[in-house]
């Protein structure tokens, strides 16, 4: 990173981590954890940054270290990172075997997923998010936060702890999250069902191999019934995917190959005309439909060559 260049503005104040965290009022244990010793956020459902953007991070870790602490909660003999998933990564990359981490005791899940949404809200715009993070977010807000109390507790603690350097997110309505979000009612739906996917229909929805309709669709369906047509490997689009959906409760193999994998209709046999003598038409074919006509002809044609085949005619 040139010391005199403009910074890049995909960084925002937790991503280039320039910031000292005061270190008052944090408590929880603020303090260096070994990076292996922290594992992912069991259902962490955020992409790690790639390409030019994680680029830059590694650089800026290798001047500077990382100054602004993760956020970790004890598991068993290790920790589970909660906030910072990126910055570990970075660190991982650039050699570090330490990074600065604020850990956090007897948190329930619903409360570690509070930390997890709420601190990448903070440091992504939504717009920029892939549906299926956009689905986490918004279905978190709905169905995976714990008591609105509580949960602001926590993020007028995150607000503290120095997360990010700007107050975007005090200035949010947390009822309103459809006007926050500019989305209808029916897309937040939309999303909310997403978020049931599992992990190889959200990654094929973000790729763009799976439509958001197909995707809500697909939704429907118990984890088992997912993996099954996941299994199959083929372009789900949203016709086949209702078709799943309605067998629903009765998906079995022989039913599953059936829809993903349709016999095709034979195409139909190529027509010719044949010219006959007036005479013969009112004598055999009069009142016969076109069908019954070609029937009656292919079989006075067969009676044919197999006679001339059994007294071997030439």
């Amino acid at each position: 990173m040139k010391a005199n260049g403009p910074r890049r503005k995909i960084f925002d104040a937790v991503d280039m981590m320039t910031m000292d965290v005061p270190q008052a009022g944090i408590g929880n244990g603020f303090q260096n954890l070994p990076v292996d010793k922290i594992e992912p956020f069991h259902d962490h459902p955020f992409h790690l940054y790639e390409g030019e953007r994680l680029n830059d991070m590694v650089e800026s870790v290798r001047e500077h270290g990382v100054l602004n602490p993760v956020i970790v909660r004890k598991k068993g003999k290790g920790y589970e990172m909660l906030s910072g998933h990126n910055r570990q990564n970075a660190a991982k990359i650039a050699g570090l075997t330490e990074i600065p981490a604020i850990v956090k005791e007897d948190l329930t899940d619903a409360e570690a997923y509070v930390y997890v949404i709420e601190t990448n809200v903070i440091q992504r715009s939504f717009t920029d998010l892939v549906p299926s993070e956009k689905a986490a977010v918004l279905s978190a807000r709905y169905e995976k936060v714990i008591s609105q109390g509580r949960r602001n507790d926590i993020l007028h603690e995150i607000e503290e702890i120095g997360t990010c350097g700007h107050d975007v997110h005090k200035s949010r309505s947390r009822d309103g999250i459809g006007e926050e979000y500019g989305m209808t009612g029916r897309n937040i739906a939309r999303y909310m069902r997403v978020d049931k996917l599992i992990r190889t229909f959200k990654d094929r929805l973000d790729t763009g191999e799976l439509t958001l309709t197909a995707a809500v669709e697909l939704s429907y369906l118990s984890k088992d019934e997912q993996e099954a047509v996941a299994a199959q490997d083929v372009k789900v689009d949203e016709k086949t995917a209702k078709a799943v959906r309605a067998a629903v409760g009765d998906l079995t193999e022989g039913k599953l190959e059936e829809i993903l994998h349709p016999a095709k209709t034979p195409a139909p046999a190529k027509m010719v005309s044949v010219k006959i003598p007036a005479e013969a038409e009112e004598k055999y074919l009069s009142g016969l439909k076109a069908k019954d006509r070609s029937d009656l002809v292919m079989q006075a044609l067969e009676a044919w060559f197999a006679g001339k085949e059994a007294a071997h005619v030439q």
